[in-house]
This record gives structure tokens, C-alpha cells and sequence, in this order.
């Protein structure tokens, strides 16, 4: 049976321009070309790890505007279970720069995620920190099984939150933020990889297969994704750190968060070759 797994997280509508490079401090750069796109860090995990063969489930909220069937359009051709409450506030929108590189700058308006609750008793449960604190912390109170925490955008994380994740996906600025260190950490390293720490100690390391960087907007969440499914699955750690070095860099190489995600046919190929 394929794994379960339930994503408490953001549901945004990503607003993307494309340019050559990306603005100075109060300077405009003009010629840019502009797509939209379903994001939110909590639905781009949901849509990679249903991609990836698991049986998932989203709680999240978005608003009573326009915007909310565009951004949760994917999950449903994925075949997410959504547990979707319509807010208040307006549906989220990430407002993305990105350059002929593929580096991003972005800037999230959170919106109806301000509003997410934590679900009842659940297995296991993959959250990151574009919703309130207060609802991760409430979701790993109920989570009976395997909680894994991707501690972006970096916010403080509290102490008990930390204490129950069994995996915490971060990079170098995220890791330094966190007030101690996780039990087991997969540290994203950009274009050299990634680590796995336990304990703050190094048992592994993974390279990502060469790509052309187009657009890096999903790649951390296509490998947060890979490492959560992989080791649901009861894959080797370090084959879980490869593989999900490969989902990381394969999205990187397409443009868009959620059209950009990998299946598990193409990792196994990008593997293999």
C-alpha cells in the first residue's frame, strides 16, 4: 500500500515575472514576461508526494475570491483529499521575481493561510511555516505517527515542535535559526546537494544530478516531498537523501512550482542514466 501522509499547510496562487535579472533596491526592471501558477508551500508538497505514488490528504484554507479554484487546481488533478475551509481573508498570493538563472526572489502575502487549523488525530503529517505557529505545534500534538517539519520561511520554531519532528528539512539560514538542534535534519546545500545531520552530526551526503536551472521556485519543496515519502516508504536514509536531491534538482529545471514536480518514474530516471 502507498503511504499516507497529511500536508497541514499554505495553499497560494504564485504571481511569477520572468526577467533577465533581478532589481536592485529601489529599482525597476522592465521587459519581464508574467504566468501564473498554483503555490503555496503547503500544496506544492501535497502535489509532489502525490506525484510520488503516496496517498495524501491537504488541510489549508484559501479565500471566497477568484483566485482559490486557480490555486487549488492541481491538487485536485493529483488526486489530493482536500480539507480546504474558505476564509475571511483573501486566497494567499506569492508575488515571484526570477531571472534568466533561475534564482527567485519572493515575497508571500499570506492571506487566508493566517487561518489554518490543525486537523484531528492523524498518522502522519508533513507541516512547513507559512501557517501559524500555533497550528504546527498543534499538529504535531496530534500526530501519532511521523511528523516531519520543513522549517521554512524561517520563523521560531518552538522547542516541544522541534523535540517531536522526526525529520526537519532546512537550509543554512533556517538551520541557524532553529534553537536547537533536531533529532534528524536533511540540510539543503542549493546546486552542491544536500546533508543529513542526526543529532547535529553528518551520516550522510547526496550531489544532485546535472540539470539546467530554469526556475528554483519548487525545488526545495520537491526534495522536502522525496525525503518524507522515501523514508515513509522505509527507503535506506541515505538512497532517501539521493533521491530526493534528484526531485529537488529536476524541479529546478522546469518552470513553475507545481507544474515543475517530479514523478517517481522520472527520478528513477534521471537516477539511472
Amino acid at each position: 500500500m502507498p503511504p499516507s501522509l497529511t500536508v497541514v499547510g499554505s495553499i497560494n496562487l504564485d504571481l511569477v515575472a520572468r526577467c533577465r535579472r533581478l532589481p536592485l533596491p529601489g529599482e525597476t526592471v522592465t521587459d519581464a514576461s508574467f504566468e501564473r501558477f498554483p503555490g503555496g508551500k503547503g500544496a506544492n508538497q501535497a502535489v509532489a508526494a502525490a506525484r510520488l505514488g503516496a496517498d495524501v490528504a491537504l488541510v489549508g484554507a484559501v479565500g471566497r475570491d477568484p483566485f482559490s479554484d486557480e490555486a487549488l487546481a492541481s491538487l485536485r488533478e493529483a488526486d489530493v483529499r482536500l480539507t480546504v475551509a474558505d476564509g475571511d481573508a483573501p486566497t494567499g498570493v506569492a508575488l515571484i521575481y526570477v531571472d534568466s538563472a533561475g534564482e527567485t526572489q519572493i515575497v508571500v502575502a499570506p492571506g487566508a493561510n493566517s487561518e489554518v487549523e490543525a486537523p484531528g488525530s492523524v498518522e502522519n503529517v508533513l507541516c512547513q511555516l507559512e501557517i501559524p505557529l500555533e497550528t504546527v505545534a498543534a499538529a504535531a500534538r496530534v500526530t501519532s505517527g511521523f511528523f516531519a517539519l520543513n522549517a521554512a520561511p524561517s520563523k521560531p520554531v518552538p522547542v516541544e515542535v522541534l523535540g517531536r519532528a522526526d525529520l526537519v528539512v532546512v537550509n543554512r539560514h533556517e538551520l541557524d535559526a532553529l534553537p536547537e538542534a533536531p533529532r534528524l535534519t536533511a540540510l539543503t546545500l542549493g546546486a552542491e546537494g544536500a546533508v543529513l545531520l542526526e543529532d547535529g552530526q553528518e551520516i550522510a551526503r547526496a550531489a544532485p544530478p546535472k540539470v539546467d536551472a530554469v526556475d528554483g521556485t519548487g525545488a526545495g519543496d520537491a526534495f522536502t516531498a522525496c525525503m518524507v515519502v522515501s523514508l515513509l516508504e522505509g527507503r535506506d536514509r541515505k538512497e532517501a537523501l539521493r533521491r530526493s536531491c534528484a526531485a529537488g534538482a529536476l524541479a529546478a529545471s522546469r518552470v513553475g512550482a507545481q507544474p515543475s514536480l517530479p514523478t517517481t518514474a522520472e527520478i528513477d530516471e534521471i537516477l539511472s542514466g
